[in-house]
């Protein structure tokens, strides 16, 4: 299960987030804070799972943009991947080749495409 999905720009700013579980704001700003810091700071050729809190995150860079989604500990990582990317997809096609400026200043479109898109895939 998907627990919540992050976009963070490599400076550390939150772009985008949906949350699936019931986290409190307070919750919500220490779980950006410690998985933008984490993943950031990790390397190219490090692996894109990271075991986090008894979760998994899992997260990929398309140019500037980290996309994170943090799932259960015993689902598939690679699924997840390819979730990421058809999202990405999603996105693309949606905007016409995406980039950070088209989710900060189109925020409130973004929300579609995960709507429409990922939760009906399948």
């Amino acid at each position: 299960m998907i627990n919540f999905v992050l976009l963070i720009s490599r400076q550390g700013k939150v772009r985008l987030t949906k949350w699936y579980s019931p986290y409190t704001q307070k919750e919500r700003t220490k779980v950006i804070r410690e998985l933008s810091g984490l993943i950031i700071t990790r390397g190219p050729k490090l692996c894109n799972f990271v075991e986090w809190r008894g979760y998994k995150v899992v997260y990929r860079r398309y140019a500037s943009l980290y996309f994170c989604m943090c799932i259960d500990a015993d689902d598939n990582e690679l699924e997840v991947l390819e979730i990421i990317h058809h999202f990405v997809e999603i996105l693309d096609r949606y905007f016409g080749s995406v980039c950070e400026l088209d989710l900060i200043f189109n925020f409130h479109k973004c929300r579609f495409p995960i709507y429409a898109g990922l939760l009906h895939t399948g």
